[in-house]
C-alpha cells in the first residue's frame, strides 16, 4: 500500500492535470462560439451567390460548364481528388480517425487519388504510413477563415482547370443542431445543378424574358462559381473546426471527470491511512501513559 506522502504526491499531480484539462475545455469552448460567430457573418454573401447562380441557370439549363456535372456520353471521372480536413493537435477523442478512415476507404476504391491534407494530425499519420500526399500544400485547420479557404480553393481549382483532377471530394466532420455529426464526404467540383434549382434570385421568379450577361451568361457563371465554391469550402472548414471543438470539449470534460473520481479514491486512502496513523499513535501514548502510572 502506498504511503500517505506518495498518496499527497500522486492528488497534487493528478490536480494540476484537471487544472490543464479544465483550460483546455474552456478554450475549446471559447474558439467554437468565435467560429460560429463568423460563419454566420458570411452566410447572407454566400447565400446570395447561391441565388444568383440558380438565376444563371435559368437562363442556360443546358450549360455544359465545365465546373459543373455533365450528361456528355462516355465521360468518366477517372482523376479523383480528396481534401481531407483534420486537426493540427490531437487529444480530440476519435475525431481525426474518423475523418482519415472514410478516406482510407475512400482512397482504397480509386488508388490513385491525389491527396490534399489540412491540419498537422493528418500529415503526420500519412508520413507514418507513408502513403503519398501533396507535400507541398499546407494548410492549418485552426482558426478557419474565408481569406484561408480562398487560398485553398485557388490551388484546388487550379488542379481542376489543368485538367489534372475530374472531381475533388471534401472529407469534413458535420456540425448539426450543436453537436459533432457523422464524418461524410462531399463532392466540392463539378457541382450538381439541381441543388440550385430552388436557389434563385427574387428579381427572377417569374421572370421569363430576355435578360443581358457581359461579356455572355457562361462567362458570369464561370466567374461565379469559384466564390462560390470559397463559401462551400468556408462552411466545411467551419463544421470540422466546430466538431474538432466540440470533441475535445468532451474530451476533456471526461478526463476531467476522470481525476476527480481518481481524488476521491485516493483522498479516502490518503484520510484512511492518516486516521490509521492518528490510532496509532494515541495507542502507543496511552499505552506509554499506563507504563508510567505501572512504575511509579
Amino acid at each position: 500500500m502506498p504511503s500517505a506522502v506518495e498518496l499527497k504526491s500522486r492528488m497534487q499531480s493528478i490536480s494540476k492535470t484537471k487544472k490543464v484539462t479544465d483550460a483546455m475545455y474552456m478554450i475549446s469552448s471559447v474558439k467554437m462560439r468565435q467560429a460560429k460567430r463568423e460563419v454566420s457573418n458570411t452566410e447572407p454573401y454566400f447565400n446570395a451567390l447561391s441565388q444568383k447562380i440558380g438565376g444563371l441557370l435559368r437562363y442556360i439549363p443546358d450549360t455544359q460548364n465545365r465546373y459543373f456535372h455533365t450528361e456528355l456520353a462516355g465521360r468518366i471521372h477517372a482523376r479523383h481528388g480528396i481534401l481531407l480536413i483534420t486537426s493540427d493537435k490531437g487529444l480530440a477523442g476519435s475525431y481525426n480517425h474518423s475523418a482519415i478512415a472514410v478516406a482510407q476507404e475512400y482512397m482504397s476504391r480509386h488508388p490513385e487519388t491525389v491527396l490534399f491534407i489540412i491540419g498537422e494530425y493528418g500529415r503526420q499519420y500519412f508520413t507514418s504510413k507513408k502513403i503519398p500526399f501533396v507535400e507541398d500544400f499546407y494548410c492549418s485547420a485552426n482558426a478557419p477563415s474565408v481569406w484561408g479557404a480562398q487560398k485553398i480553393c485557388a490551388v484546388l481549382m487550379e488542379y481542376f482547370d489543368e485538367g489534372k483532377l475530374d472531381e475533388i471530394n471534401v472529407i469534413f466532420t458535420d456540425y448539426k443542431n450543436g453537436r459533432p455529426s457523422e464524418c461524410r464526404r462531399a463532392c466540392l467540383i463539378p457541382l450538381d445543378k439541381s441543388i440550385f434549382r430552388n436557389k434563385t434570385d427574387e428579381n427572377d421568379i417569374g421572370h421569363t424574358g430576355y435578360k443581358e450577361f457581359i461579356p455572355d451568361a457562361e462567362t458570369v457563371l464561370s466567374e461565379i462559381v469559384p466564390s462560390y465554391i470559397t463559401g462551400s469550402l468556408y462552411s466545411y472548414l467551419v463544421d470540422s473546426y466546430c466538431s474538432e471543438q466540440e470533441a475535445r470539449m468532451t474530451a476533456m470534460k471526461t478526463a476531467g471527470d476522470n481525476a476527480e473520481d481518481m481524488l476521491k479514491s485516493l483522498k479516502s486512502q490518503y484520510n484512511s491511512i492518516r486516521q490509521s496513523a492518528i490510532t496509532r499513535e494515541m495507542t502507543e501514548i496511552t499505552s506509554g501513559e499506563k507504563a508510567l502510572k505501572k512504575k511509579t
